[in-house]
């Protein structure tokens, strides 16, 4: 410890006779991508860091996954598999945006989606997970010029390890053509404020989460369905407002089924196959079905007012480290 303090012009040629060095960096820097090219309001909430062209219509994504989340954590000693399908969420706004040119305006929706993941890559390591997604773009859709829509095919490896592939099909709609779409539920805010009561969780430990809050089905119905529960102020599922309830709400709730429908050990969902046909209002209950398909496969729909708004066959692996 210094305690002599020296004078102006000692403390002068002190510092004139320190050399003038630029600090030391690395060859690369990582950060994410821009919360606005995700549709992500919260930063925490990115998972994409960064993206380049590679050819045309080919793109490679690159994504970091974190070691504790909130929402999407670890368990067992694997990642999350529905870490995987929110980072594809996320890609399909980034490339909408920043490669294809659709305004800032524009919202993108699900089709389908398709993703087959490798158990063993899921295992959780000691630092971070490096994950990049290799995509070629097809049946490219426009009108007067502006992105209506398109497929994406993804390879993707986490720390240089095969983890999956997937597909995915989406539309893209101006403002205005969305407005007319949705009507009276147009309106985010007046949406969620319409929103029905909340209904009480199953166990947590049935659908492989630690929190009630993290609980996305209701105890079954007479019928054996589950009532879907949309908790609006779910950080993380409703990380800004939604005029309906968002896909990976859905993926969430066929994931969960699973679960519940092949337990109580637990599983991961290592596939999934999902079409969305229409949207799930907040204002009346949405309804979940499962039934077992064999060898650790189950179909998922949800429905409401008797019509069906997502089916989702979920393929599972044993969760065993």
């Amino acid at each position: 410890m210094t305690t002599f303090a020296p004078s102006d012009s000692t403390a002068s040629e002190t510092r004139a006779a320190l050399p003038v060095t630029a600090p030391a960096t690395p060859d690369t820097l990582t950060t994410t991508v821009p919360k606005e090219y995700v549709h992500r309001a919260a930063v925490t909430e990115v998972f994409l860091t960064g993206w380049r062209q590679s050819a045309p219509d080919t793109c490679v994504v690159t994504a970091q996954w974190p070691r504790a989340h909130t929402f999407y954590g670890p368990a067992g000693g694997f990642h999350d598999p529905l870490l995987f399908s929110e980072t594809l969420r996320q890609t399909v706004p980034l490339l909408s945006h920043a490669v294809y040119g659709a305004p800032m305006d524009h919202k993108q929706i699900w089709r389908d989606l398709h993703v087959a993941l490798d158990p063993a890559a899921l295992r959780a390591g000691l630092t971070p997970a490096d994950v990049e997604l290799r995509i070629r773009c097809s049946d490219v859709e426009r009108r007067a010029g502006v992105l209506r829509g398109m497929r994406m095919e993804v390879t993707a490896t986490c720390d240089g390890r095969h983890l999956a592939t997937a597909s995915t099909t989406f539309s893209s709609h101006s403002r205005a053509l969305y407005q007319r779409l949705r009507g009276a539920y147009a309106d985010a805010e007046q949406a969620m404020a319409g929103a029905i009561a909340l209904p009480l969780p199953v166990q947590p430990e049935l659908v492989g989460r630690d929190r009630p809050h993290d609980v996305v089905l209701s105890p079954r119905d007479a019928d054996g369905r589950w009532q879907l529960r949309v908790h609006t102020l779910h950080p993380v599922i409703f990380d800004h407002p939604n005029d309906h309830a968002p896909g990976m709400l859905l993926l969430e709730a066929a994931r969960q089924a699973a679960q519940h429908l092949l337990g109580p050990a637990p599983v991961l969902a290592t596939g999934l196959d999902a079409a969305f046909h229409r949207y799930a209002e907040l204002d009346a209950p949405a309804w979940v079905a499962a039934e077992p398909l064999g060898a650790g496969r189950v179909r998922v729909t949800v429905e409401q007012h008797a019509e069906l708004v997502c089916a989702c066959t979920v393929t599972t692996h044993p969760a065993v480290a």
